[in-house]
């Protein structure tokens, strides 16, 4: 019960003849985001060269407020909020008037190129670039107020195609209130913080950020009651700001709102195994591990007393992790935060011998929250799905990442995968986050050819397995979750475009794309039967595609779709079934990622569906966890419940059973990375088994039709777009009780087992409504749909809903 009390905790503190497409104008499209804002700020920086890689400087600004009272909003009305519009290459850290105001602000990458062009890998690229927007009146005060900002400048896109630098540092500042404008210019001081030390990156590297190397020595009192960012230090002789003009303007551009905001900052805390009571102690020299309750991003402090010149440092338990930070001590008590994000469980500080540590404490951050919990009467299932939400959690950042050690990359397949259960487990950051991720990556698109990174938006290489699974399981899925028609306008026809370079065989299936790789998994590659899972992907993304359209109402391609959906189902049937399970090469491949995907995207007919489990998906355990969870999927659409979830515990045992372990790994059944984003098994506990999925658009209508298994309680709260759904169901031998919180707006079908008994009685919130075999309802917002061989289905309004069936 431990375990299951542990992750019930950090839950609730996380409280994609041919007629091709129109070619797309990014810059055209970036055009039509509402910009009402007049920039009369300028870039500033140092007057320094403003394009030295790894770069920190320290800018400030004194500004009188005559009247607080007097701001007026957007729509006239007073005493609102104060927008503060905020950018910079890279990084930024805002005071007011001492008070951290934003921790980690800014967002790497770019809503657009500049220019349309042919994309090919490892080419320099101008991006367009994000801008923060904050209320800073609870910051303010009447009088004189004092702005500061540490800016960290990259210089660097990293090797995975998240960041794409402008190749020069700037920061940039505007805000009015009332009548007085804030604005960055001349008139700021800067001054490079000479603490941040140059220092190298180890190969591979792979990310843009940088390890930290800070020289205590030449700081600037920083966590001091003197630091450079409080009201009363003295900048008389720092230099005016250097000026760089007003946006838009090369190599900055133009300015477009960020999809996101700013980061979570859940504060200092202590390590699980640090409390206060333990402090001070005098360091012996050795490693101090740092324990974290889970796995998480965070920055590293430390509050010690030490002579001057002693080397320190932290890492963390990542094998793979590429951030580390070199601290070189001053003499006496001394503090510091790490502003360079790390990962891990443990923070591992190694402090010189005579040391005195009188504090070790970590700061979690993250983009908004996950709320969505999941738990059951086995508490194993209860762990792997807090698992992979604390999984989605830390890969979910600047952008969605494949791992935030080594890489920090955005593969779109593993976006696709982490679309799967964002929508039950994260808020609305979550959700805009992923509409980052389709943005970005079809605005940095090849304009030519329309072909799609599957890894971006800096990087250019076509994966054709994994762009075909964003179109479907990311781009709809978006769409389907949310009702975001502005964001399907705009990807549409990227999709249909890259749909198009498709040709189709004699026989009725696609030709076969490899693209600059043709990987699709990772599991054992003698066992991918890559014709069959391409062909599956491409029907997928075909029907998703025509959806699309549907909802556009844009008739211009439905018959190029259904004329390839219907030729490609019939031809796949034909060539793949081999009397028992579809494979290209039945000598060759029993493959359980193409027999899954069959179920999954209706190739399969359903009077195949129970051989395809019994040949293929119980015996054959090929798949990493980049399809893994689909194969869950395909088994509970065949009704094998039970068998999916015995296969996932014989799967992820090694790391779900590891006390240690908060996140789920790389691949099966374990290795790599220990937190993947692909990882995605609790999606078929919050669809399938607590049964909830939306049914209609931005889930205006959604169902409710729990498949227990050997279950005897669950409970899921899903985050969803109309608000929070909550749903819980217990079983006895002789009576099930369930409970439905459902949002304004939305209505649920709910279905009542009938597996477990014949049901004879049925109440909804104390009302009878079902007496032997007959409905009899008489409730307002209640109405009986019908019943088939699984549920007793009824219509639930908006509200709260207690219904208890007996036999």
């Amino acid at each position: 019960m431990k375990a299951i009390f542990f992750f019930y905790f950090v839950t609730t503190f996380l409280t994609i003849s041919v007629t091709a497409a129109p070619s797309v104008s990014v810059s055209s499209v970036s055009d039509k985001v509402e910009q009402s804002l007049n920039w009369q700020a300028e870039w500033i920086w140092t007057k320094q060269r403003a394009g030295i890689p790894n770069t920190w400087v320290a800018l400030r600004k004194e500004v009188t407020i005559e009247n607080l009272s007097s701001n007026k909003n957007n729509s006239g009305s007073s005493n609102q909020e104060v927008i503060a519009y905020i950018s910079a290459d890279t990084k930024y850290w805002l005071w007011i008037n001492g008070e951290m105001v934003v921790f980690e602000g800014g967002y790497t990458g770019g809503p657009s190129p500049v220019v349309n062009s042919p994309r090919v890998d490892d080419f320099a690229i101008a991006s367009n670039k994000y801008y923060d927007q904050v209320d800073i009146k609870p910051y303010l005060k009447q009088g004189s107020n004092t702005i500061a900002a540490l800016v960290w400048y990259y210089g660097d896109n990293g090797k995975k195609g998240t960041h794409i630098s402008a190749s020069k540092a700037g920061f940039i500042f505007q805000t009015n209130v009332g009548d007085t404008a804030i604005i960055s210019d001349a008139s700021w001081k800067a001054k490079q913080h000479q603490s941040y030390q140059q220092i190298k990156k180890a190969p591979p590297y792979r990310v843009a950020a940088w390890s930290i190397n800070y020289d205590a020595r030449q700081d600037m009192a920083d966590w001091t009651d003197n630091a450079w960012y409080l009201p009363e230090f003295d900048d008389s002789q720092w230099l005016p700001a250097k000026s760089m003009h007003r946006p838009p303007r090369a190599p900055f551009y133009n300015l477009y709102p960020s999809e996101i905001p700013i980061l979570n900052n859940y504060g200092l805390a202590n390590c699980t195994n640090l409390p206060d009571s333990v402090f001070p102690f005098v360091s012996d020299g050795k490693k101090i591990k740092c324990k974290l309750d889970f796995n998480k991003n965070f920055t590293p402090y430390f509050d010690i007393d030490a002579q001057a010149g002693l080397q320190v440092n932290i890492d963390s338990n990542m094998r793979l992790n590429t951030i580390e930070t070199f601290y070189t001590t001053k003499a006496g008590r001394q503090q510091f935060e790490s502003f360079s994000w790390m990962n891990g469980r443990l923070i591992e500080y190694t402090f010189p011998k005579g040391v005195v540590v009188h504090g070790l404490k970590y700061r979690w951050t993250g983009v908004g929250s996950a709320p969505g919990h999941f738990e059951s009467s086995d508490d194993w299932y209860t762990r792997i799905w807090q698992m992979a939400e604390n999984t989605l959690y830390i890969c979910a950042r600047d952008n969605f990442m494949d791992t935030p050690d080594r890489e920090r990359g955005l593969w779109i397949g593993d976006v696709a995968d982490q679309a799967s259960y964002l929508f039950y487990s994260m808020d609305k950051p979550g959700r805009d986050l992923l509409k980052k991720a389709i943005k970005v990556t079809l605005a940095f698109s090849d304009s030519e050819t329309g072909i799609f990174a599957g890894l971006g938006p800096g990087r250019f290489r076509e994966l054709p397995a994994q762009s075909l699974q964003f179109i479907e399981q990311g781009i709809w899925h978006y769409y389907f979750n949310t009702g975001d028609k502005e964001t399907l306008s705009f990807a549409y026809p990227y999709v249909h475009k890259y749909l198009t370079l498709w040709g189709t065989k004699e026989n009725g299936l696609a030709t076969f794309r490899t693209g600059h790789w043709k990987w699709t998994d990772w599991g054992p590659q003698d066992t991918i039967d890559y014709d069959a899972i391409q062909n599956a992907l491409y029907y997928s993304a075909l029907v998703s595609a025509r959806k699309m359209a549907v909802e556009l109402g844009n008739t211009t391609h439905m018959s190029f779709y259904n004329s390839r959906i219907a030729a490609l189902k019939q031809a796949y049937q034909k060539h793949y079934w081999q009397k028992g399970f579809y494979s290209s090469n039945p000598n060759k491949f029993k493959d359980d990622r193409a027999n899954a995907l069959a179920i999954l995207f209706g190739l399969a007919d359903t009077s195949q569906y129970q051989q395809i489990v019994d040949n293929v998906l119980l015996p054959n355990h090929f798949a990493s966890p980049h399809f893994e969870w689909m194969v869950y999927n395909a088994m509970a659409i065949a009704g094998r419940y039970d068998d999916a979830l015995t296969r996932m515990k014989q799967r992820y045992a090694k790391q779900v059973n590891n006390p240690a372990l908060s996140t789920l790994a790389e691949y099966l059944p374990s290795g790599g990375t220990e937190n993947h984003a692909w990882n995605a098994p609790s999606t078929v506990l919050s669809q399938h088994i607590a049964g909830i999925t939306p049914t209609d658009v931005g889930w205006r209508t959604y169902q409710v039709m729990p498949n227990m298994a050997h279950m005897t309680h669950v409970q899921q709260n899903v985050p969803s777009v109309k608000g929070p759904i909550n749903f819980d169901i217990k079983r006895t031998e002789q009576q099930i009780t369930m409970n439905l919180t459902s949002p304004k707006m939305s209505s649920a079908v709910i279905g009542i087992p009938k597996a477990y008994f014949n049901i004879g009685h049925v109440a909804i919130n104390g009302q009878q409504v079902w007496l032997n075999g007959k409905p009899n309802v008489a409730i307002d917002g209640v109405s009986y749909v019908g019943e088939d061989h699984k549920y007793l289905k009824f219509r639930l309004a908006a509200g709260s809903w207690s219904i208890v069936s007996r036999k």
